[in-house]
């Protein structure tokens, strides 16, 4: 069994040593250390060698096939350097390498992010809330009759079980009111939904970013103030803003803010970016109502709200001609942000 051993090693190192690729060498490894392998029927007749032979036969079974293994190791390095080598043939180091593209941020978080740092330097807290909501959260707790056009289907998107897809952020407005007390000062950023018809300044599914402040004693002046404030601050001390008389339901009085979009190539123009206003008694009402208590009693407190879109903001900021930018991920328009 001796002589056996020492003649398959022999064998098996010669196969190795002419192995010319990796599936020559693995054709190697299996003839020996497969399961019908030499040296493995040769380990499995182990049992009929005798009792005082059984040492000695074992080591050299275990001599043989650490060196069959190292060989094939050392084989199988050596053919993955012959390969890479190879692979580099007329490749000339020398050559620049390619240029690394760069990423950045989408600019609508760009926007996000500045606007979210202004408002949160001015005491607002940040406040999150679902996006599939309830007729009572997005219109009836912010004063909107059932007529109200927002409420049709042609407006807003319902689901069959009568929920639907927020119209806006106004309704974490409503969940924060229904959980703290005043005073009340918060943000509430997050996507928005409606039926719109897909314009240059218009999208269905868009980027939101809601304030309310609660208080005692909170004016009209306050609001025209933080607004005033924070879109200057986010456009530039020059830029020029405009409040426009306006109705919605949930504040009283109400205002559409505007601001002058330069964009290269046209003539300077009003675009809309925001409504706002003072909050409309009959919503503390429903608050109150909600709440089973009186802890926002219209005649104890006052307090405004504002809303407006991202992606009207990053028209703003960046001069865009169109909004629809925003969502094609074009690459040559994206990269100029990296």
């Amino acid at each position: 069994m001796k002589d056996q051993i020492e003649a398959i090693q022999a064998e098996a190192l010669a196969s190795i040593a002419a192995a010319t690729d990796t599936r020559s060498l693995e054709d190697a490894r299996v003839a020996v250390l497969g399961k019908k392998g030499t040296l493995t029927e040769v380990s499995a007749g182990m049992r009929d060698v005798p009792k005082e032979d059984k040492a000695a036969i074992g080591a050299l079974l275990n001599t043989a096939r650490s060196a069959i293994t190292a060989a094939l190791e050392e084989k199988q390095q050596g053919l993955q350097d012959t390969a890479d080598r190879k692979a580099l043939e007329g490749i000339d180091l020398t050559l620049p390498a390619r240029a690394l593209h760069h990423g950045s941020l989408h600019p609508l978080t760009i926007i996000r992010h500045q606007a979210i740092s202004i408002l949160r330097r001015m005491g607002f807290a940040l406040a999150e809330g679902p996006e599939i909501e309830d007729e009572f959260h997005c219109f009836d707790a912010l004063n909107t009759p059932a007529d109200h056009p927002a409420r049709n289907e042609k407006d807003t998107f319902y689901f069959d079980s009568g929920k639907l897809l927020r119209t806006h952020t106004s309704t974490v407005q409503v969940r924060t009111m229904e959980t703290q007390a005043p005073p009340v000062r918060i943000i509430a950023p997050g996507s928005a939904y409606r039926r719109d018809e897909i314009d240059a300044t218009h999208l269905s599914v868009f980027n939101q970013l809601e304030g309310l402040y609660v208080d005692t004693d909170v004016s009209l002046g306050d609001l025209k103030g933080t607004l005033e404030y924070f879109l200057r601050e986010l456009f530039g001390s020059a830029t020029e803003v405009r409040f426009r008389p306006h109705f919605f339901p949930f504040t009283e009085p109400s205002f559409e803010i505007d601001v002058k979009l330069h964009a290269k190539g046209q003539a300077p123009r009003w675009v809309e970016v925001a409504g706002c206003g003072m909050v409309d008694p009959a919503v503390f009402e429903q608050i109150n109502a909600s709440r089973k208590d009186s802890t926002y009693d219209p005649e104890k407190v006052t307090g405004f709200a504002f809303g407006m879109g991202l992606d009207r903001l990053a028209m703003i900021r960046w001069g865009l001609k169109d909004i629809r930018l925003l969502i094609e991920n074009d690459a040559r328009f994206l990269k100029q942000f990296a």
